[in-house]
């Protein structure tokens, strides 16, 4: 009974520090892990502010669909590799395909704050600079 009073503690005490780990995040990946999508290897980078693509097939095409169905990224590629930047992305979800003859690979990103740093000049004044 001692054993699972300390584990449950444990618990109770080391949860709330992983939310917030979670929310220092710049982004999230939900990677497809469909079978037929294992020649697309789709990562974040250290920083998770740029998203890493890499096949051994030719990608044609890489766009992003936000929330609101506007398209933020929309690019011909036609190379084997691309880094993306994702900082230039408005805070929410944005589903990612990525074109390969002659299917399409679906994933979805998840930003979870803006790309500003707060910088202050008083105590009740604070300036967002955008980088």
């Amino acid at each position: 009974m001692k054993t699972v009073c300390v584990i449950v503690f444990f618990v109770l005490i080391t949860s709330p520090f992983n939310n917030l780990q979670a929310q220092n995040d710049f982004a999230i990946l939900e990677k497809n892990i469909n079978i037929r999508a294992k020649g697309l290897s789709h990562k974040l980078n250290a920083t998770k502010d740029t998203l890493l693509l890499e096949s051994n097939t030719l990608i044609k095409k890489v766009y992003a669909v936000n929330m609101n169905y506007e398209r933020e990224i929309d690019l011909a590629v036609r190379e084997k590799s691309i880094k993306i930047p994702l900082k230039s992305l408005s805070i929410g979800r944005h589903v990612f395909v990525a074109v390969q003859s002659p299917m399409r690979i679906v994933f979805v990103v998840k930003i979870l704050r803006d790309n500003s740093i707060l910088l202050a000049l008083d105590e009740d004044k604070l300036v967002s600079k955008k980088e």
